[in-house]
């Protein structure tokens, strides 16, 4: 095989590559030397801004396959029968940290899958928490903000976290998650995923049913205490990283089985609290899991720049017979993904590799823009209608319409019985184990404790109470320790 010869992006060939054109053997370099001047701005933006958050990830490619019959729920043909397989693309990712962090930390996971389906790309954007901290997108911004690096000192500060946390009460159930065992999973292969949110189906019949996702790892779960976290962060970084590639590599496939929970859309107005509020989970003995297919990984990116950083996921991405619910926090996400993607990447992002559709192809009059490669020219309109054979609506919804009503303006989550911001997380804590209980509030009290303000404690301190007495009592006894100390 004839060896291949270096040219520039032009396609010119470099007869030089290891030493730059000057005035002379000793003089300045010469502006003219194009390939020197293309090398280096190439280089200059081999970067792209980082994800605000969720920036560290890792992902790789693999299929879904069903397993059970849920087309009396929804009418998606990827789901439509039992054997039938989606190609997909799943990436991991931590969420407060930047790019350069460590993958054994304690932080919420990024649990991001692309299926590749026949009728476009559904995109299911969750985490391996079934819950979040806040329930309206208004708050996002600011809960990013305190947890994210101090603009003065540079790193994350006890008093931000703590302080945002002390004025958001309903962050008490997912604090209860994150400061327990799970907060840092061994391995990406060794933790659930949850699509966290309420999703809606709809069947063929146009029957409306409101869901949640449960992606249980077949690896069965994994975690590390704060103490092997940390130990772990500081040999390898890429630990999870790591992990992943090479099981895939070993041909140690991970699996998850995908559960679904399902509500009837007439029951949610009635549900003694409000099934739409991220903060909570729909307890199983209401809505019991119901299997519907396997997810596998089995083949790792070649390239984790183009495919993993590049990788975009919008929860806006659905397709028919799935669709939104009132959830506040997924109704901002719907329009926050797409933007975040079309600053990080352009406009055109939807056209590279990984997030291009795979089973079909897109027809639209989107045109132009950075990086624009599918030109559509040869006097394809780029209007709709048009008398010209171009790509035309078909009428059908994605899915069931949501019945609304009511004045615009902020509003409240509308009252039910139980819409308080503790009681769940009270549960969770009373479901421990008491080795469990222990860790929970030594994970607690340890950041907690750094705090520098005493109301800021106080107003934490009274939301633990809130949530079960014993667990306020622990973690009072354990801040005050650690203060005197």
């Amino acid at each position: 095989m004839p060896q291949r010869v270096l040219t520039t992006e032009s396609g010119a060939p470099v007869a030089d590559n290891q030493n730059s054109a000057t005035a002379g053997v000793g003089g300045p370099i010469l502006l003219q030397d194009q390939h020197l001047l293309e090398k280096l701005a190439r280089f200059n933006r081999e970067r792209i801004p980082e994800r605000v958050v969720h920036a560290r990830g890792s992902g790789a490619y693999g299929y879904f396959e069903v397993t059970d019959d849920v087309t009396g729920f929804t009418s998606a043909k990827f789901l439509s029968e039992v054997g039938k397989k989606t190609e997909l693309f799943l990436r991991f990712s931590t969420v407060a940290d930047n790019l350069g962090g460590a993958d054994a930390v304690r932080d919420p996971r990024g649990f991001a899958v692309k299926f590749y389906t026949e009728e476009g790309n559904y995109d299911l954007v969750g985490n391996n928490t079934p819950v979040f901290f806040i329930k309206d997108p208004i708050k996002f911004p600011d809960f990013i903000h305190s947890q994210k690096r101090d603009p003065f000192t540079g790193k994350q500060e006890p008093d931000n976290v703590w302080d945002f946390w002390a004025h958001a009460p309903e962050a008490t159930h997912q604090i209860t998650w994150l400061m327990g065992d799970r907060g840092i999973p061994a391995s990406y292969r060794h933790m659930n995923g949850y699509g966290s949110h309420t999703y809606q189906w709809t069947n063929a019949q146009g029957e409306a049913f409101f869901v949640k996702y449960h992606f249980k790892t077949n690896q069965g779960i994994r975690c590390l205490s704060a103490e092997q976290g940390a130990e772990l962060a500081g040999k390898d970084p890429n630990s999870h990283q790591t992990d992943l590639l090479q099981a895939i590599e070993r041909g140690v496939n991970p699996s998850w089985t995908l559960y679904v929970q399902v509500m009837p859309a007439a029951e949610a107005a009635d549900y003694r609290f409000n099934p739409f509020d991220l903060t909570k989970v729909w307890p199983h003995k209401d809505y019991p899991l119901q299997r519907v297919g396997r997810l596998v990984l089995d083949r790792n990116p070649d390239n984790v720049f183009a495919e993993v950083e590049q990788a975009a996921f919008s929860p806006n991405n659905f397709v028919p017979g799935i669709g939104p619910s009132p959830d506040k926090m997924l109704q901002g996400r719907l329009f926050a993904y797409a933007d975040a993607h079309r600053y990080r990447l352009g406009v055109n992002h939807t056209q590279l590799a990984v997030n291009a559709p795979r089973a079909t192809e897109a027809n639209n009059y989107g045109r132009d823009g950075f990086m624009a490669s599918n030109s559509q020219g040869r006097g394809a309109k780029n209007y709709e209608p048009n008398s010209y054979d171009g790509p035309v609506e078909t009428g059908q919804p994605l899915s069931a319409p949501l019945a609304v009503n009511g004045h615009t303006g902020t509003h409240e989550a509308p009252a039910h019985t139980k819409d308080d911001d503790f009681f769940q997380a009270g549960e969770l804590y009373r479901l421990m184990s008491e080795d469990e209980k222990k860790r929970l509030v030594a994970n607690i009290a340890g950041g907690l404790s750094q705090v520098t303000r005493d109301d800021v404690i106080e107003k934490n301190l009274a939301h633990f109470h809130a949530a079960d007495a014993d667990y306020g009592k622990r973690v009072e006894e354990a801040v005050r320790a650690l203060r005197e100390d």
